[in-house]
């Protein structure tokens, strides 16, 4: 079992040095953005026509790969040969291209209600609302491209190949800000990016594909029995990340409206929440995709024992990330946002607001990870309902705690409304499991939780210190030699808090990294 853990953290370092190097050039992007555009007019618009069809990522695309393919495709390549997995890897791959062809039209021509219906403060500037439609109609083909780019991660995770796709996003970043510096707020610029970045997301994969064995047949066949049973457990999925992403449309619904969430709101949301997913992509989602095939297989035994270890040793290493992060994030959170972000269009205001946003979204961070790990555990038993039912959950706390909270603490608000509603979904879903396999996973994990929070918590008292000594300057680079000083200063804390409390899963850890058995 520990050999299996050994290679589970091997393939999480693997995709998460990849999804690091992503994830880095993410910040690049959204410090282009920012600068160049601020939380106003012309970011507003463009989050708001990017998160459309953005949101396919997971709902047809990565969430769904990971919870119907995998585990079917896992299964079916230890029980048939190669010929029968890249015949079954075709018949998916038409379906796929016919229902995305499908989605994309559809959205193209429906973008002028779909706009009104998610970003409805928009009517109030018409300029604002054409922008938003426009942009949205020239992205919307990225649904295509994405989707296949994620299919292709899910075959090649399958065959044990995790670098090139997590390697895969930093094209869509390096595309993104190349056109936004080139053309600027032109319609081609941001959209244009988008597109360029999705095809080169599915190209880098096809070279590693083709030398896997995978051979085109498109539209030779539409009907396999592994098909419709991968059929089956993603039409729950994708309802569940349907309610999921509408939770985060609510979101973008209560931001729009500036009277209730302020200026600027759905800016600062998407900024803040593209920092608190740099630990979550690098770590988490690592993680989960790198457990998902080793699950898939374990669940298959009647024996759960192993599926229960793994597990467990998932969601301890979760612990042992997520939550020294989250408090990391909410004391430097002003400290981060201004380092980052402030300068050119990105002002006081701009930084004020989304630094606020990124506190509240960084106390749901250990909850956000926790969820994606009992989901992996659900997927690879082959149950998507239960998961469809806690993103149900999920979407009416987020509604009735926006309602509560956006009119006191304006976007910051929704931002807490979201950390609240993964808080309460990790407990309903570690509870749904014990059903299932005999486990309550997050109790069985509270010897290490209190050590972890005691470190946590030491460490925290170590960033109050650091932060009597932040720069009051406003030169970029003495702001940013300060934050990469704290944060090596606080993560060394951490590290030597974890061993003199004894945390085995550090010391493992460490000497995996040391090579030592």
């Amino acid at each position: 079992m520990r050999s299996q853990h050994n290679a589970i953290i091997k393939s999480t370092l693997v995709m998460g040095v990849a999804t690091f190097l992503s994830r880095l050039l993410g910040f690049l992007r959204d410090v282009v953005l920012a600068r160049l555009f601020g939380v106003y007019s012309f970011a507003q618009a463009f989050v708001v026509a990017f998160r459309i069809p953005n949101l396919f990522r997971d709902l047809v695309g990565e969430g769904a790969a990971n919870s119907a393919i995998v585990p079917v495709f896992s299964q079916y390549k230890l029980d048939h040969t190669k010929e029968e997995f890249w015949e079954l890897a075709n018949i998916v791959l038409n379906l796929l291209l016919v229902i995305l062809a499908a989605i994309a039209i559809a959205g193209i021509v429906l973008s002028p209600v779909i706009v009104r219906l998610i970003a409805p403060g928009f009517a109030a500037s018409p300029e604002k609302l054409a922008l938003t439609i426009k942009l949205n109609q020239i992205i919307f083909p990225y649904i295509i491209l994405v989707s296949l780019a994620a299919y292709s991660m899910a075959i090649l995770n399958c065959l044990g190949h995790f670098s090139v796709p997590a390697f895969a996003p930093c094209l869509l970043n390096i595309s993104i800000i190349v056109f936004a510096l080139v053309f600027g707020e032109g319609s081609l610029g941001l959209a244009g990016g988008v597109l360029a970045g999705g095809f080169l997301q599915l190209a880098i994969q096809i070279p590693v594909l083709l030398r896997k064995g995978f051979r085109l047949r498109l539209f030779k066949n539409f009907k396999h029995p592994a098909a419709i049973a991968i059929g089956k457990l993603m039409m729950p999925r994708i309802l569940s990340s349907s309610i999921y992403q509408l939770s985060n449309f609510v979101d973008s619904i209560f931001g729009s409206l500036a009277f209730l969430a302020g200026e600027g709101a759905v800016a600062a949301l998407y900024f803040a929440y593209r920092l608190i997913q740099f630990p979550i992509g690098v770590f988490s989602n690592s993680l989960s995709q790198a457990v998902l095939p080793n699950l898939s297989v374990q669940a298959c035994s009647e024996d759960k024992t192993c599926l229960k270890q793994t597990l467990l040793f998932s969601l301890r290493a979760v612990f042992m990330v997520m939550l020294p992060v989250s408090v990391f994030f909410i004391i430097f959170s002003d400290t981060i946002i201004t380092s980052i972000f402030l300068g050119g269009k990105f002002d006081s205001y701009s930084a004020s607001i989304t630094s606020r946003v990124f506190a509240c979204y960084s106390l749901g961070i250990t909850f956000y990870a926790v969820v994606k790990i009992l989901q992996s555990c659900f997927f690879a038993l082959k149950n998507t309902v239960i998961p469809m039912k806690v993103s149900a959950l999920s979407l009416g706390l987020s509604v009735i705690f926006n309602l509560i909270l956006t009119p006191h603490l304006k976007a910051s608000g929704i931002a807490l409304s979201s950390s609240i509603a993964g808080f309460i979904c990790a407990i309903v879903l570690s509870f749904a499991l014990e059903k299932h396999i005999g486990i309550h996973a997050l109790k069985e994990t509270l010897s290490s939780l209190w050590r972890v929070s005691i470190a946590s918590v030491c460490m925290g008292t170590v960033c109050f210190w650091l932060k009597k000594f932040s720069p009051e300057t406003a030169f970029f680079w003495q702001k940013a030699s300060y934050l990469l000083l704290v944060t090596l200063l606080s993560f060394c804390s951490y590290v030597l808090f974890c061993f003199i409390l004894g945390l085995r899963e550090m010391k493992q850890f460490f000497c995996l990294l040391t090579l030592k058995k």
